[in-house]
């Protein structure tokens, strides 16, 4: 699946449909994305057509600086950078995901509850990245699974992005990346994969250390309204 709803826009999708206790998430609440700067004219019309009031974009200054956003005046931005420390340094230090998700669930649970808030509060809602594999999975995936989305569609929500990144960019950005940093091990799966296991690690792991996902998020400051709230939103 290689297509995208907005043309210019890498790896964007609505996450409605996915199975939620016999129940589906809501179409047209919540979209993920990469970033938004070589959205073309068809796309801008697009993005218009689906009436998003707010853009939550997880990137640090310098790449927002680097890749503006196209978007209309009148959509709110909310911006919650979720890496302590620049991507670069991500490869610099050759982490795999694993080690990336743990340190972002870790050091960045604040923003990242924050981010989630900002999709009860105005719909439809677009979270984004650089990419939309890695932070907006990481985000994405906490809010479906904490609104009660099943455990596997949740995984397979996240893997899909695999399919959405064209092997040219692929292969353009391993090219570059490899260039800086010859040795490194996880550099592929760092730019281009998004495995199911690796979800399924992380959110295991939430399981094991907060009892639920959901209870991470009410570990760092989302109140039990708000996870219900975040059902009401995201769940049909």
């Amino acid at each position: 699946m290689s297509g995208s709803l907005v043309s210019g826009a890498v790896n964007f999708r609505d996450v409605g449909g996915l199975p939620a206790g016999g129940r589906r998430t809501r179409s047209g609440v919540l979209y993920r994305s990469g970033n938004l700067v070589a959205v073309d004219d068809a796309g801008a019309q697009s993005l218009r057509g689906l009436g998003i009031r707010r853009v939550i974009d997880l990137r640090d200054e310098s790449e927002v600086a680097h890749a503006p956003s196209r978007l209309d005046d009148g959509v709110e931005i909310q911006h919650e950078p979720l890496f302590l420390g620049s991507v670069a340094s991500f490869f610099a230090r050759d982490l795999s995901l694993d080690e990336m998700y743990a340190a972002l669930v870790d050091d960045s649970a604040d923003r990242v509850v924050s981010a989630i808030r900002g999709i009860l509060t105005a719909q439809p809602v677009l979270v984004h990245c650089t990419v939309g594999k890695d932070r907006t999975g990481v985000t994405v995936a906490i809010a479906l699974a904490a609104a009660g989305v099943d455990r596997e569609a949740v995984v397979a929500d996240y893997a899909r992005t695999e399919d959405f990144l064209p092997a040219e960019r692929n292969a353009r950005v391993l090219a570059a990346i490899r260039a800086v940093h010859p040795g490194n091990v996880h550099a592929e799966a760092l730019a281009t994969r998004s495995p199911a296991p690796v979800m399924r690690v992380l959110l295991d792991r939430l399981d094991r250390e907060f009892g639920s996902v959901a209870g991470y998020l009410l570990s760092n400051g989302m109140r039990t309204a708000e996870i219900g709230q975040l059902r009401e939103v995201l769940i049909d």
